[in-house]
């Protein structure tokens, strides 16, 4: 028994935000002193580090279960199925629905809950429910549906994951620029007879020294409301720990699956920064003594930033549907999809097209 992806969706926010318009930002030190760096060449740095020229953030009156939904809708419209058939659905976030900068976070009922409301499902059999899982939430949740399907509980599960990083953000910190809104989901059905489907998986929690590298966090202004939280991260830290772990963890899928290293097609990994994706990948390779095949890792981070644990189901989304150029992918494919994020959580899932 297969757990197979019929189909997919997503959710881009219509607002812009260019990297120059962070050219007023009051950037901050962690203690509250001041750069001897100028915004030009802050933001420049910025650019040549991460690869994001700009990002998208969702509209004022949109909050992170209504981009969900939108991306939902589409997933069910592409995999061709009655929205009454789906027996679970699952909401990767971190930051439940925030209505503003005010930082309240609204989780009551759950987003997932909120989803089902909005499509209109009447079965109460579609059971509904969130998880946070950092970044990897989506990825998780993608394993879970086929946890249920092997299982013999479920026969078509809806996975989402969405947020709106743009009002979680700290705009004295030079990290703000990372972080962007968006949605992606995914239908995962239970097939027989498809020679597609999950091949494998590994997810891994590393919780000592690291359970820190992400928290919420006061502003680097100290003249703001100290009660006010926003979203902060040690880079350096992560950074070294991703290229330490990730590319062990994809191993450990890429192991299980029986597929050897010259089969992978396509490597959809977290958009969470350029020179850390490109790093991950040139690891992963070196561990199978390979060099990296070219057009192995589509991009979407240079226009749509980091979106968390949206990223990597609107990457899928969109070259599954021939939008990001010189890259798709054709039936029997072996793809891999990856993800790092706050726990610090790992995980990837090996899958055939």
């Amino acid at each position: 028994m297969k757990a197979v992806i019929t189909g997919t969706g997503s959710y881009i926010p219509t607002i812009r935000k260019e990297n120059k318009k962070f050219d007023t930002n009051v950037f901050l030190n962690a203690d509250g002193s001041s750069f001897n760096t100028s915004n030009d060449v802050i933001i420049e740095k910025f650019k040549i580090i991460t690869g994001i020229e700009e990002r998208r953030y969702a509209e004022d009156n949109l909050t992170a279960s209504d981009l969900g939904f939108f991306a939902a809708q589409n997933a069910i419209t592409n995999a061709n199925i009655n929205s009454e058939d789906i027996n679970y659905i699952i909401f990767a976030h971190n930051f439940g629905d925030v209505k503003n900068e005010a930082i309240q976070s609204d989780i009551l009922p759950s987003l997932a809950t909120r989803v089902k409301h909005l499509l209109g499902i009447k079965n109460p059999n579609c059971i509904a429910y969130d998880i946070l899982f950092g970044c990897p939430g989506w990825i998780e949740g993608v394993i879970q549906a086929q946890a249920f399907i092997k299982a013999g509980i479920a026969e078509k599960v809806l996975v989402i994951g969405g947020e709106t990083l743009s009002r979680v953000i700290d705009k004295h910190d030079r990290d703000s620029m990372i972080y962007s809104d968006g949605a992606g989901a995914c239908i995962v059905e239970k097939s027989k007879n498809s020679n597609s489907g999950i091949l494998s998986h590994a997810s891994q929690t590393f919780a000592k020294e690291e359970a820190y590298h992400l928290f919420f966090g006061n502003s680097n202004d100290k003249n703001e409301d100290p009660n006010t939280r926003y979203i902060k991260m040690y880079g350096r830290k992560i950074y070294e720990f991703a290229l330490t772990h990730v590319p062990n963890a994809m191993k450990i899928a890429l192991d299980k699956s029986g597929v050897g290293i010259d089969d992978v097609k396509k490597i959809f990994i977290h958009q969470a920064n350029e020179k850390m994706d490109e790093a991950i990948i040139k690891r992963f390779f070196r561990l199978y003594k390979k060099p990296i095949p070219e057009a192995i890792m589509p991009m979407s981070i240079h226009k749509l930033g980091n979106s968390s644990v949206a990223t990597v189901p609107t990457l899928l989304d969109l070259v599954l549907k021939n939008k990001i150029e010189n890259h798709n992918v054709a039936k029997g494919d072996v793809i891999i999809l990856a993800s790092v994020g706050a726990g610090m959580n790992i995980n990837a899932i090996v899958y055939r097209y």
